[in-house]
């Protein structure tokens, strides 16, 4: 590794371009070489080329590069990471950026590039990450970029790209942000855009696309920061909108949207920012869920809204219908201590019945243990697979216990996780796992396979992850994990988070998520284990350590 990032070093004026490039040349074994955050005003040598071919990153971010990019980057075939973004390098993207085939991120962005982007970048199948925005890039956006399939972030905007969005932009289905704002690119909207189901922030801002906002985008569940505006879209805004649950922000500013705002948006909870600005929307301003945080810039330059006058629009008009609805209520008013006085005593009956009958079923039942399984296996069956608990066969040892790896007679390998009882709260820490995991199931939480209990041992059989915890991986020489594992990683996590907190009938809160509590699969697939602490919510009694 060579790190000099971040000290404001100067170099000497020379025809030959940054000197250090070529003085690393024969360093054969270097891998990451990060110069970014300095004051160089030196451009890139061709002897770029001959840096080491172990070379995995190269960074040089921000630190005031001119001049333009060498073809012979192409020669470092084994590159992961390209990053010079934050300069002042000009001219075009060099062809020979095909020949980085194990790129996954390139770094482009805040220059004076010109051009086209070269169609030979979609020749990167390994490509997560390309930044290429503020730039002077133009011409049309390559429709073979859709063949970048393992993007995860593409940043375009601020750039001079006209035409249409190509459709095959719609087909990268694992894209998380999408960014081609501030450019001249026309058109409509493609019902495609509701393929992007994993897509977290999409921004078509600054362009001339027109057209109305297709309903399709209610498959973008997953989105947080959604903008259309500054174009000319128009017709009503889709009532869709009120299916993307997990909206923070949506800005449709500066369009020629007509019609009422949806009720709909009153469903998105976790809206924080709306911007419906210089429109020609019409109609009463909603006023239930997000929209009591809003002030009147949201809605300013709509001549035809109404409603709380906070919001520095005109009262609505009462109509008939209302006139007669406020009649009912006044009505209501009077009759509303009757009835509640009724259910009251309903209520009071149904309680009562339901009592009485719980205390029947709770004399008759039968004492149970915490945890059943389909699988039974024995204390004596735990030791021999064990070899006895051998410490040959330990893998681990945690707060309230050990780790032991074992094989079933099926062939099956498993991990045996034996609790030490003379540890204060090692059965409060048995019996909370044993709640947590008894009915949970997902992908990404580890999977228990049977349990072994008696007066003086208690053990769970879970499944054996291979790899071992992420732990090993993130701190340790011997392995290594790219930039791409590591996303997956996360959104492995994230995916058994989200099931714990909202897809099981009682939330679950981990209470000790750590690097040594995911394990990790074949194909580095990740699982969240021990629920030694967990809490569920709502429940009287959660668990806790003591």
């Amino acid at each position: 590794m060579f790190n000099l990032g971040g000290n404001n070093l100067t170099s000497e004026p020379s025809s030959d371009g940054l000197s250090i490039i070529t003085a690393l040349a024969n360093c054969r074994y270097l891998r990451r070489f990060d110069l970014q955050q300095n004051k160089l005003n030196a451009f890139l040598p061709s002897s770029i080329g001959n840096l080491s071919s172990n070379l995995k990153a190269l960074n040089m971010r921000n630190s005031e590069l001119v001049g333009g990019i060498p073809s012979e980057v192409g020669n470092l075939s084994g590159l992961t990471l390209f990053s010079v973004g934050d300069n002042d390098l000009t001219g075009r993207i060099p062809t020979t950026i095909a020949g980085i085939s194990e790129i996954q991120g390139l770094d482009l962005d805040e220059n004076k590039l010109q051009g086209p982007i070269p169609e030979d970048i979609c020749n990167l199948p390994s490509l997560a990450f390309l930044y290429l925005s503020s730039n002077r890039l133009d011409g049309s956006i390559p429709f073979c970029i859709g063949n970048l399939t393992s993007l995860r972030e593409l940043h375009l905007g601020s750039n001079q790209f006209t035409g249409i969005i190509p459709d095959s932009l719609w087909n990268i289905n694992n894209i998380l942000m999408l960014n081609i704002s501030t450019n001249l690119l026309s058109g409509n909207l493609s019902l495609g855009v509701g393929n992007l189901k994993a897509v977290t922030v999409l921004d078509l801002s600054g362009n001339q696309l027109s057209g109305e906002i297709p309903n399709s985008i209610e498959n973008l569940q997953n989105m947080l920061n959604f903008s259309l505006s500054h174009n000319t879209f128009r017709g009503d805004i889709p009532e869709s909108f009120g299916k993307m649950v997990s909206l923070e922000s949506l800005d449709l500013s500066s369009n020629n949207l007509t019609g009422p705002i949806p009720n709909s948006l009153e469903k998105l909870s976790y809206l924080q920012y709306l911007n419906l600005s210089f429109n020609h929307l019409s109609g009463k301003i909603p006023s239930g869920g997000p929209f009591a945080n809003f002030r009147a810039q949201s809605f300013v330059g709509n001549q035809a809204l109404c409603g709380d006058p906070r919001l520095q629009v005109p009262p609505c008009p009462v109509t008939p219908i209302q006139r007669s609805r406020t009649k009912k209520l006044r009505l209501l008013r009077i009759l509303l201590p009757s009835i509640l006085g009724a259910i009251f005593a309903l209520g009071l009956l149904l309680v009562l019945a339901w009592y009485l009958r719980r205390n029947r079923k709770l004399s008759t039942k039968e004492a149970s243990t915490t945890f059943t399984s389909r699988r039974r296996i024995s204390y004596y069956e735990v030791l021999r697979v064990t070899n006895g608990l051998s410490p040959s066969n330990l893998l681990g040892t945690g707060s309230f216990g050990s780790v032991y790896k074992g094989t079933l007679s099926d062939g099956l390998s498993i991990a045996v996780k034996v609790f030490n009882l003379e540890l204060e709260g090692a059965l409060k820490s048995f019996d909370a796992e044993c709640e947590v995991l008894r009915n949970i199931r997902h992908r990404n939480l580890v999977k228990i396979i049977s349990s072994c209990c008696n007066l003086d041992f208690r053990a769970l059989i879970l499944e054996y992850k291979p790899n071992g915890s992420l732990e090993r991986w993130l701190h340790s020489d011997e392995y290594y994990l790219d930039i791409l594992q590591r996303l997956n990683i996360m959104i492995d996590v994230a995916s058994g988070l989200e099931y714990l907190h909202e897809g099981y009938s009682t939330p679950i809160v981990h209470c000790d998520l750590k690097p040594t509590n995911v394990l990790l699969g074949e194909d580095l697939v990740a699982y969240i284990c021990d629920f030694g602490i967990a809490k569920l919510l709502g429940e009287e009694n959660s668990m806790t350590r003591t």
